[in-house]
């Protein structure tokens, strides 16, 4: 099989870090982060088939099933961009999605080069989520202790003065979506420990500390 060393898939519980970091590696490795969610709604606003009928079901409150996310991947890995690799966010979060994407991949004649848990306390992520908010104007995101605006009230990027915290960043949903992620996808890590993927990094620390963490396990 054919790979480049940049097919990569970040884990971590919500509040982890992951969607962050996939961002810098993006940039890093000049390949496309891949956020389930956010393909989702690119393929329904697309108005291809499959997205179409995954915005219905989102649109009714209702779980997308996994062959339907399977088939988005795909079409996503066919494009021009991913040929040189990718950054897998948010996917898979159960092993059936782990085991689905390998035999994808196989198809594609390709494979995972690496596939990075990132771990974080649960205090620390409570911490983190209940105290982000963002700009209501721009959308520049702030949190209250690791940062805040560089002058109360006033946003750093656009002078507004307007912000707002997403309503399910509470302790309750915070813990509540902790254990779901013990449940349904802690149990993946050692199906991909088996493989010889999987590498576990602190996350713990500045964006630029664990940054240079996943630099050295990818080897870049």
């Amino acid at each position: 099989m054919i790979s480049n060393g940049k097919h990569l898939v970040l884990m971590a519980p919500p509040g982890g870090g992951k969607g962050t970091q996939a961002r810098v590696l993006r940039d890093a490795l000049h390949v496309p982060h891949l956020s389930t969610g956010e393909m989702l709604r690119n393929a329904g606003r697309a108005g291809t088939p499959l997205g179409l009928q995954a915005k219905a079901l989102i649109d009714k409150g209702n779980f997308v099933p996994d062959d339907m996310i399977v088939g988005l991947i795909s079409e996503r890995l066919d494009e021009p961009d991913c040929k040189e690799g990718f950054i897998l966010d948010g996917f898979p979060r159960t092993l059936p999605q782990a085991k689905a994407l390998d035999e994808l991949m196989f198809e594609k004649g390709t494979r995972l080069d690496h596939v990075i848990e990132i771990q974080v306390p649960n205090d620390l992520i409570i911490q983190r989520i209940i105290g982000r908010f963002s700009c209501t104007d721009c959308g520049a995101m702030y949190h209250d202790t690791f940062k805040p605006t560089k002058v109360f009230g006033i946003c750093d990027e656009c002078g507004g003065t307007s912000f707002t915290r997403r309503q399910d960043d509470n302790w309750e949903t915070v813990v509540s979506r902790l254990k779901t992620y013990q449940a349904i996808t802690t149990p993946v890590l050692p199906y991909y420990e088996y493989q010889g993927l999987l590498s576990s990094i602190d996350g713990a620390g500045t964006v630029e500390a664990v940054s240079e963490k996943l630099r050295k396990v990818i080897g870049f």
